[in-house]
């Protein structure tokens, strides 16, 4: 399977497997009237939008660069990212304000927690596949996009894990204040994994710097060729999953174009080999004594 067909069918398997999730957590929360699950409905209504938003993503960033967009479509995906964010955010921040309104006014479930306890119980089984086959494809892709659908259905998994262990306390010890005590918990790890990917996906979006060990790894490659009398001014982005690159080089006056174009192809080619899907700009000049 191709790499963007392969993109293509892990979010459409995301979608997928959300709608089956959120259709079970949304019957199973309005039988037994617990706060916690319908608040992880909730929470993996969000998971459903983010999943339709990286399926969108990872179709426009696939798409070759254009009269309109020359440097390609790559930063799709660093938008979907830091969309899906707020919207894990938004999803925490929502079953807090419930969660504390039903434990400062009061909160009584209306039944036994039984069903609720199987649905979650399917919902972590479910959620643990999906994440990990899309872990698995935004690794093999660098799909940042992939990366935080599969990190938002993590969250899910962790959520829901913390519904089902408040639910089984509560059939045990009939304590109910226990179920938004849950959900709060649960919203505060929502919240964290919402702000670490919105900070990622940001930095992408304003042309922060790719990482200093990538830096450090083309310093290396530059340094490791004898004929290169030096290096300046090396910048790198992140647009969705390539990397772009900028560089000066430093020759000696005397050596033939020919031959620095060809030290640069072969520099260019060890830095694509080492970092993956990179664009590389280098711009020669002579060494100045």
């Amino acid at each position: 399977m191709k790499i963007e067909t392969e993109k293509k069918f892990a979010a459409g398997l995301s979608i997928t497997s959300n709608a089956i999730v959120i259709l079970f957590k949304v019957i199973a929360g309005i039988i037994s009237g617990s706060i916690s699950i319908i608040s992880e409905a909730i929470h993996s209504l969000s998971d459903f939008l983010a999943s339709i938003i990286t399926f969108f993503a990872v179709t426009r960033s696939s798409e070759p660069a254009d009269k309109e967009h020359p440097f390609g479509h790559g930063k799709y995906e660093d938008m979907s990212g830091f969309i899906e964010g707020g919207l894990i955010i938004f999803a925490g921040l929502y079953i807090i304000y419930e969660a504390s309104t039903k434990l400062i006014f009061g909160y009584h479930a209306k039944s036994e927690p039984t069903i609720g306890i199987f649905v979650m119980g399917f919902a972590v089984i479910a959620n643990f596949l999906v994440s990990q086959y899309l872990f698995y494809v935004a690794k093999k892709s660098d799909s940042i996009s992939l990366h935080a659908d599969a990190q938002h259905l993590s969250t899910d998994i962790y959520s829901s894990l913390g519904v089902l262990a408040g639910l089984i306390l509560i059939k045990i010890t009939g304590i109910t204040a226990l179920d938004p005590v849950i959900a709060i918990i649960v919203a505060v790890i929502i919240l964290k994994a919402g702000f670490s990917i919105s900070k990622e996906t940001l930095n992408n979006l304003l042309d922060g710097s790719i990482p200093a060990e990538d830096i450090n790894t083309i310093e290396k490659i530059i340094e490791k060729n004898q004929v290169v009398k030096g290096y300046k001014d090396i910048k790198g982005r992140k647009a969705g999953q390539c990397k772009e690159i900028e560089m000066t080089l430093l020759f000696n006056p005397e050596m033939k174009l020919q031959c620095c174009h060809a030290i640069c192809d072969q520099i260019e080619n060890e830095i694509k080999t080492k970092l993956g899907s990179v664009s590389i700009n280098i711009h020669a000049e002579p060494e100045t004594f």
